[in-house]
């Protein structure tokens, strides 16, 4: 049997902080689960967000045989599996060994890619990042020095939109109209410019590289780096031999994926964006997804870090009916739904650090008071931690000891928080987020 609990988790150091950590990573994984207040919980890791139909089946099966039922989506596209009894280790790892969903036991945990999920669909990108994320996942799995990474470690593979640029990666592939690639490392001022066939071998060096130069095994990010990331950058330069280039300025916000109908892709097919509630998926909208993605799309998903869900392959003239069917079934299928721009971590009674129901107190917000349109995101948070939450502007409802604060985030910034009674939080979110 495979070990399946880890020890309770540390916090993370500040970035730029340089006190090394007392603990060793405990990012949970498919391996080494996660001790959480309603039973045990798993983080699946896709790459690219992407999972066979078949391999659906398999996720939904884990789910409702070892624990709740539902599929939770996570801000990297991964799935988690919650409730699980804490013996569970050894079969759950079995069954995604077969299914395919877990190629190296010993990388698992540092499979951490994260793709432009309307790649190749809109024709709006400089590159299909496809090619790249097999590949990179490929020699992750084939390096024995990435086993080091920690679980916290992100690859950002942006086909030129700006969308998972903004998610502030430790190592991120741009595409660039020209077939080349801009590496950026963490959040140097300058990138590495590589042909476009070089870039999974690229950025493989810069993480390895990353290890190299940490000055310690509780250093796992490159923000966290005493020295900055330009002394990093300087040494990947030396290694590829590439020239650098000033590196365009990161996106504040991502180009987040509307929900709908995709069409614009070279193949002339169509494909579906989907949302999930607090990025919570039934078991019956996963077999839905599952199946629809089998009998009417290319046979995959794609899981986005925004929670959602991308069903490529499908034929124009039936995406309407299938994205109705969809809908019907509860999925965010468009910007008027009131779920539009709602998350939120998975609070009481789900976790003993929060401090709120903050899922019942977002569904009772959304009830009383849907946001307008063109609405800022929202995330409702169960403490000061805010797990999961979103990047660029957006607004922060946190649960704190004496009740709950609500402020704006713009970037780097943010006002100032406002105590609000429980009662006042949908009049007072709707009015942040105009």
């Amino acid at each position: 049997m495979l070990a399946a609990m880890p020890p309770p988790a540390s916090s993370p150091s500040a970035p730029g902080e340089n006190s090394p950590r007392t603990r060793g990573d405990a990012c949970p994984g498919s391996l080494r689960l996660h001790r959480a207040d309603d039973g045990a919980l798993a983080r699946v890791r896709l790459p690219g967000g992407i999972v066979t139909a078949e391999q659906a089946d398999v996720l939904g099966e884990l789910a409702a045989e070892l624990g709740e039922g539902d599929i939770h989506l996570t801000s990297r596209g991964n799935a988690q599996l919650r409730a699980l009894p804490a013996d569970c280790g050894g079969e759950l790892a079995l069954r995604l060994g077969e299914s395919g969903l877990l190629p190296s036991a010993r990388h698992e945990r540092v499979r951490n890619l994260v793709a432009s999920p309307l790649s190749g669909l809109d024709g709006r990108g400089n590159a299909d990042v496809g090619p790249w994320l097999a590949e990179l996942d490929a020699l992750l799995c084939a390096s024995e020095r990435a086993v080091a990474l920690s679980g916290r470690f992100l690859f950002a593979l942006d086909d030129g939109r700006g969308d998972v640029d903004a998610l502030g990666a430790d190592v991120t592939l741009l595409a660039r109209r020209d077939g080349d690639v801009l590496l950026r490392v963490g959040g140097a001022a300058d990138a590495v410019r590589v042909p476009g066939a070089q870039a999974a071998g690229a950025a493989l060096v810069a993480a390895e590289t990353f290890l190299d130069s940490a000055p310690d095994a509780g250093t796992w990010r490159i923000a966290e780096l005493p020295d900055g990331p330009e002394v990093l950058l300087a040494q990947v330069v030396r290694k590829l031999g590439a020239p650098r280039t000033p590196a365009p300025a990161r996106p504040g916000e991502a180009a987040v994926p509307g929900t709908g109908v995709v069409t614009g892709g070279a193949s002339g097919a169509a494909a579906l964006s989907v949302g999930a509630p607090l990025g919570r998926v039934t078991a019956a909208q996963w077999r839905l997804l599952a199946d629809t993605a089998r009998g009417a799309g290319d046979g995959t998903l794609r899981l986005t870090p925004w929670r959602g869900v991308v069903v490529p392959g499908v034929a124009p003239e039936r995406a309407a009916v299938l994205l109705g069917a969809l809908g019907a079934a509860g999925l965010v299928t468009g910007p008027d739904s009131p779920w539009s721009g709602v998350g939120a971590c998975i609070g009481r009674p789900g976790c003993a650090k929060s401090l709120s129901d903050v899922r019942a107190l977002a569904a009772a917000a959304v009830g009383a008071a849907p946001g307008p349109a063109g609405a800022l995101p929202v995330y409702w948070s169960g403490c000061a931690r805010r797990c999961g939450h979103p990047h660029g502007d957006w607004v922060d409802v946190v649960a704190t000891p004496d009740g709950h604060e609500v402020s704006v985030v713009h970037g780097d910034s943010r006002t100032s928080p406002v105590a609000v009674t429980e009662r006042a939080l949908p009049a007072a979110v709707t009015a942040a987020r105009a």
